[in-house]
């Protein structure tokens, strides 16, 4: 690999530089992130009541590790890397679905409790001296939070406080303020996956900044008009981008949505905030729904996203139609991996290859590529 020298020193008083392109294209740096960020870090796996019964299960890829999360017959989650313990053969090629009572590998049918023990194999009777809990599956710690399981393949893991949960106090100022609107009580109105061939971090660079709102959002402009000054509402610590005037809800033609959520706020009203939890996790909030996504690296230069449409159980129930709210984020998601598809080609030509800038309205970006640079061990790069 090539390493071009980084100058994070202003490049004029408007502008700081980006990345290189190369973080964005070259094999050796995504196996990095594999290694020193998606297998070190939080990583949000699966929403916790997709797994709604015993035995059910939802395959991960984190990092360069395949995961099992799964829920016990006590109605836990557990989290196991998809290995047995044998051979070394995948236990669940599919990436969901439902066991009856254990998980078994389809080679030598080693066969595993839903808590991870070894509890039958072929011949196992003749060998007593074989611990079932030494040679259960790989535990993965998990936590949940906002109604998903988060995972962490570290063997200590740092701080779900002060890494996952503080990026919310970070980015509103009150650590109270996401508890507003219950996102574990919530329903899945709706998920869309994207298969998006462009690298992850031009997702998150995207996701960030509104510099491009007023070119490529006609819709989202429409209903934050502040969005098409160029400012994100992750540019400001507690600040929620306002409705339009004539607006009445979060939806792709501004017209009304559902009942605010329970214990959103007065302040928290006709607002709308977004929080970017870091690596892969993006969460936007307005008053009546929460649109959660999360990106699975799988390559330099592909990232599978999948998107949540989250509302209040009874708006679910009711079959009410949530498609006017759905298609407002489905077409900026679109739009936004549009432009991310279309930069990638970019990233490996020698116009990039000591990166471009970012305007002021952007800075907050260079925030994200510091803490880059420094999981990587870069940061003096």
């Amino acid at each position: 690999m090539t390493t071009t020298p980084i100058s994070r020193s202003p490049i004029s008083p408007s502008l700081i530089a980006t990345l290189p392109g190369h973080y964005y294209t070259d094999p050796e740096v995504f196996r990095r992130e594999q290694e020193r960020i998606f297998e070190s870090l939080w990583f949000c796996a699966v929403r916790s009541a997709d797994l709604d019964r015993p035995g059910a299960f939802r395959t991960v890829q984190v990092g360069r590790e395949s995961v099992i999360i799964t829920r016990t017959r006590a109605g836990e989650l557990r989290a196991f890397l998809n290995v047995c313990r044998h051979r070394g053969a995948r236990l669940c090629t599919e990436q969901s679905g439902a066991v009856r009572r254990n998980l078994q590998c389809p080679y030598h049918a080693w066969t595993y409790d839903l808590d991870g023990t070894l509890i039958a194999a072929p011949n196992l009777i003749k060998m007593p001296d074989v611990d079932r809990v030494a040679y259960g599956l790989i535990k993965v710690t998990l936590r949940e939070w906002l109604g998903y399981a988060w995972v962490c393949l570290a063997d200590e893991p740092p701080s779900f406080e002060d890494t996952v949960m503080y990026a919310a106090v970070e980015r509103l100022g009150d650590a109270a303020a996401i508890e507003h609107y219950g996102t574990e009580r919530l329903a899945l109105g709706k998920r869309v996956t994207y298969d998006v061939r462009a690298n992850w971090k031009l997702i998150v660079e995207n996701f960030m900044e509104c510099y491009h709102c007023a070119t490529i959002h006609p819709e989202l402009t429409e209903v934050l008009p502040e969005f098409a000054d160029g400012y994100a509402a992750q540019y400001y610590v507690g600040h929620g981008a306002e409705f339009g005037a004539e607006v009445k809800g979060f939806t792709v033609d501004g017209s009304a949505g559902f009942g605010k959520l329970p214990e959103v706020t007065a302040d928290q009203d006709r607002r709308y905030y977004a929080i970017t939890v870091k690596p892969t996790v993006f969460v936007s909030l307005v008053p009546d729904h929460v649109i959660l996504h999360r990106m699975f690296p799988l390559a330099e230069d592909r990232t599978v996203v999948e998107c949540d449409w989250l509302y209040a159980p009874e708006v679910v129930a009711s079959g009410a139609d949530v498609s006017k709210s759905v298609e407002l984020f489905h077409r900026v998601n679109a739009q936004d991996f549009e432009a991310c598809e279309r930069t990638q080609p970019a990233m490996s030509s020698r116009a990039y290859r000591r990166g471009g800038v970012l305007v002021p309205n952007e800075h907050h970006i260079g925030i994200f590529h510091e803490w880059l640079l420094d999981r990587l061990g870069d940061a003096h790069a």
